[in-house]
């Protein structure tokens, strides 16, 4: 049972992937003029300008064309940096609220430094202990997200 629910909820997601890489897909072969499989920097130019304005930073082995690989890998190093950026967003977020430095926030931490998290106080304390840990946090931001890519599907 819980195995369909989690397929009914990452269903639309999956959907959103592979449409997406499918966009992505055509758009590089567009691009790809003379049918080699690889993006010079002039076909980047004519048919791709995003791609063209960061076709060095992509172009990881220098060769003066972009292959779908290099293309997939910048992709993926960039949402590794975001992803750093945002724990370390939230790390600074939670250890100004916890003034008290027991790595838990109570009510009151939460009222006073995250007042907007503090009106879903309850949601958030999955265990009902009346503190707020790192890892319930990071649960339900994580779940805001999936259900936020979910609608977007």
């Amino acid at each position: 049972m819980r195995a369909l629910i989690a397929a009914l909820l990452l269903a639309p997601a999956i959907t959103f992937a592979a449409t997406k890489n499918a966009r992505l897909a055509e758009q590089f072969r567009r691009a790809d003029a003379d049918g080699n499989g690889m993006v010079s920097r002039a076909e980047a130019e004519r048919a791709a300008p995003l791609l063209a304005k960061q076709f060095d930073a992509i172009d990881a082995n220098r060769d003066g064309q972009i292959s779908a690989e290099e293309i997939r890998a910048f992709r993926r190093a960039g949402r590794s940096e975001r992803r750093a950026r945002g724990s370390s967003k939230f790390d600074q977020y939670f250890a100004r609220a916890d003034t008290d430095g027991d790595g838990a926030l109570s009510r009151a931490e939460a009222e006073r430094g995250l007042p907007r998290l503090a009106k879903k106080f309850e949601r958030i304390d999955r265990d009902g202990d009346g503190r707020l840990t790192r890892e319930e946090m990071q649960a339900w931001l994580a779940a805001r997200r999936a259900a936020r890519t979910g609608k977007a599907g």
